[in-house]
């Protein structure tokens, strides 16, 4: 009876089997429940990022900027009645792209990369202009400032930013420009003693003739000019990256040309044209032959070009010896001729007379009598010369219906058929980054900061600093000089006899892109 009892309470192999796998379900399922859920708790804090959705439309993370690094946080980009202002700051940041608005580079970073600029405009356009090529992975601005750029206000807060080198246009720098190597050489001499554009263009070259001492001085790798109306659109490159883009170029390439697109506004009334300007007009070169000369007439509209301005791009050069500026548009080098290279998708983006005040203030900063005649000793291009003469003797009125026939692109069928084409061509991502940067209050931190910061007395010093004279290597010539004939013995130009012509060929000025008159030529 006992021993029956015993063998009845004893579990039989199959209960025994039955238990374990119960178990081994319960384990299985409760495994994958806790998994998920820990995973869910570490995406919800912050701590992982969905593959699938890193690089979606809805995702503000953009690559490149910093390397290996990521952000710490992403904030979720908020809308405020705050984006109306030109430096304004919403209530809630939403750029995700650096850990804080100082964009500390880590030291390792390559290529270094330096833009150099000579401006006269005010922070609403340098700050946008300069915090989006942070964000492309420039670390070096060389600003040589003069005007509102100048001014005690504006020079406060760029000598504040990590990473800018102000130079300001002061009489020391000028007779140390009347010594420079280009100053005496032919390749530049056509441009001297006229106003206006020939003078700025001047200036520009010697600007980026001492630029290039203080990239090597600060060991860059590369050195670009770009006027403070201009963004380098980093298209092609495996991120959106102007460092990414420069990483990939090949080690026996000495310049890398960037093709130009043109804005084409849509409004007369635009305010800040980085953040309301899409539309885009594409270069001659980003084109094939048959759709730019069979689509020139409608793509013109009447202008003299189907650019307004020039249509032969900008470039980047090599930080290497020997080399020099060409003009503001290319780079050249006394020993040799650049192994250069030109885009196929990146491009410079022009943002050129997209306000309406940009015809008074072209205007205003130039003397020349309103003439067919005379303008030509002001301005280098047919359509500056035609938008100096209208604001020179239209109306108001006048001016704004001329603005509106031959700047702004109003017609709709047109532009659709352009866009169709590939004429024309919708770019949104600078305006994106450059809305972030307003929305996370990265100018407004900026000016804040510098105001807090800088002492009047520490602001003086540095501006004293800035313009103490340099010891390392050729400066830069009088503006007063330029367009003038009156030279005094100090400064007078040296015009040198160079045998090696080829290595001293002309600057190349702004040029336009083709005319149908090029098509018959090749015909």
């Amino acid at each position: 009876m006992a021993g029956g009892l015993h063998n009845s309470t004893r579990p039989s192999p199959s209960s025994s089997n039955q238990n374990f796998g119960s178990r081994l379900l319960l384990v299985l399922t409760v495994l994958p429940l806790t998994l998920a859920a820990f995973a869910f708790v570490l995406q919800w804090r912050g701590g992982l990022t969905d593959p699938t959705t890193r690089w979606s439309p809805d995702n503000h993370g953009f690559p490149g900027g910093m390397g290996s690094s990521a952000p710490e946080d992403v904030v979720h980009s908020s809308s405020s009645s705050d984006c109306a202002e030109l430096l304004g700051r919403s209530s809630s940041p939403s750029f995700p792209y650096y850990r804080d608005w100082k964009f500390n580079y880590d030291a390792d970073l390559k290529p270094k990369i330096c833009i150099t600029t000579s401006t006269s405009a005010g922070l609403e356009q340098i700050l946008p202009w300069l915090f989006y090529h942070k964000v492309m992975g420039v670390s070096t601005f060389f600003l040589f400032v003069e005007g509102k750029a100048a001014s005690p206000k504006v020079s406060l807060v760029l000598e504040s930013i990590p990473g800018v080198k102000v130079i300001y246009r002061t009489r020391e720098l000028e007779e140390q420009q009347a010594r420079s190597r280009i100053w005496n050489e032919t390749w530049l001499s056509g441009f001297f003693y006229k106003p206006c554009n020939y003078e700025l263009f001047v200036k520009q070259s010697l600007n980026m003739e001492m630029a290039i001492v203080m990239a090597r001085d600060a060991a860059m790798d590369w050195i670009i000019h770009l006027d403070t109306d201009e963004l380098i659109h980093p298209a092609g490159a495996r991120e959106y990256s102007l460092r990414q883009l420069l990483l990939d170029v090949p080690g026996n390439v000495d310049m890398v040309i960037f093709p130009n697109y043109e804005s084409s506004v849509e409004r007369d009334d635009t305010k800040e044209p980085f953040s309301e300007v899409s539309m885009f007009k594409k270069n001659y070169d980003h084109l094939t032959k048959d759709v730019y000369f069979g689509m020139y007439k409608e793509s013109t509209r009447g202008n003299p070009n189907y650019f307004l301005t020039y249509g032969n791009g900008k470039s980047a050069a090599r930080v290497q010896d020997h080399l020099r500026p060409n003009g503001a548009h290319r780079w050249h080098n006394y020993m040799k001729t650049p192994n250069e290279i030109k885009m196929e998708e990146a491009a410079v983006l022009h943002y050129t007379y997209t306000k309406f005040s940009d015809l008074t203030s072209r205007r205003d900063r130039c003397g020349c009598k309103p003439t067919k005649e005379d303008v030509k000793r002001c301005f280098i291009l047919e359509f500056d010369r035609a938008a100096f003469i209208i604001a020179s003797t239209a109306t108001q009125e006048e001016m704004l219906h001329w603005y509106q026939e031959h700047v702004v692109w109003t017609d709709k069928a047109l532009n659709l058929k352009l866009l169709r084409k590939g004429i024309l061509t919708r770019i949104y991502t600078p305006m994106a980054i450059i809305k972030g940067l307003r929305e996370s209050g990265a100018f407004s931190a900026v000016i804040a900061s510098a105001q807090t910061t800088l002492s009047k007395e520490k602001f003086l010093s540095s501006v004293e600093s800035s313009n103490s004279t340099r010891s390392t290597g050729p400066k830069v010539i009088s503006s007063r000089k330029f367009g003038s004939k009156v030279e005094s013995q100090a400064m007078a130009r040296k015009v040198l006899e160079i045998a090696d012509t080829d290595s001293h060929r002309e600057a190349v000025p702004p040029l336009s892109p083709p005319g149908m008159d090029d098509l018959d030529m090749e015909t």
